[in-house]
């Protein structure tokens, strides 16, 4: 059996990080008028139509209305790139788009406008199921993001698995443990104030790990997405989710 068939959690028993949200949260999320991530959808819905770079294109001059041409595509990234020759999240591929068809200057990561891009897009997916390729290409990767999930690290020398695979349901510091799925992503922390990636949290769980945490966009990041993303997949994807 491989190792990732021995990392499976079986559909019936994923549990999204909604189930264990207070009902006032719940109701948030659930209300587009009440969610605090429809603020950042509105504005990448109209970053969406303008144009930008050297060409002078919007996204949609390329793609058209993003409700039907967007759709699924954000719950099947990360996903591998011919011309990268290897995965890219979807914040890399937005970047790809800006700096190879509109001739424009990528933008920061866990920047106001790439954030809002990546939301706009990701809710095209809501309620869709996750599903990233698992094949010859990418296999590698998921291998790749399932070994940095499992190694401990950092002065707790603690893994992503000993909390979100070995502890889930459980409490730590009176906060329960989930299981660490990344359907919700980016999404509204009550913690933040704000919008975040789901790079912005390892990278919180890796210090709170009292690791080093990568450089936003690092490969490493990249495949350990690809690789919660496969954990978490048949999942339905819940952009913009909201958590505590």
């Amino acid at each position: 059996m491989s190792t990732l068939a021995l990392a499976e959690i079986p559909l019936d028993q994923r549990r999204s990080g909604y189930e264990q949200l207070s009902t006032a949260s719940k109701a948030m999320q659930d209300d587009d008028t009440s969610n605090p991530g429809t603020l950042t959808v509105l504005d990448g819905e109209a970053l969406w139509g303008r144009k930008v770079g050297d060409t002078g294109k919007s996204c949609a001059d390329c793609h058209g209305d993003a409700t039907t041409s967007m759709r699924g595509v954000s719950a099947r990234y990360p996903a591998f790139s011919p011309a990268k020759g290897r995965p890219i999240d979807i914040e890399q591929r937005i970047n790809l788009c800006r700096t190879e068809h509109q001739k424009a200057a990528p933008l920061a990561h866990e920047s106001r406008d790439l954030l809002t891009l990546t939301t706009f897009v990701g809710k095209q997916s809501r309620g869709m199921p996750v599903a990233v390729v698992n094949d010859e290409k990418t296999r590698p990767f998921i291998e790749a993001g399932q070994r940095s999930y499992r190694a401990r690290q950092g002065q707790l020398n603690l893994s992503c698995q000993n909390c979100h695979d070995d502890h889930w349901g459980e409490k730590l510091a009176g906060v329960p443990l989930v299981q660490g799925h990344p359907n919700g992503y980016p999404l509204y922390r009550l913690e933040w104030q704000s919008i975040g990636s789901l790079q912005r949290r390892l990278r919180n769980c890796l210090i709170g790990m009292r690791a080093e945490p990568y450089a936003y966009g690092a490969e490493e990041y990249v495949a350990l997405e690809l690789f919660l993303m496969w954990r978490a997949r048949g999942m339905t994807v819940e952009t913009p989710a909201v958590r505590p």
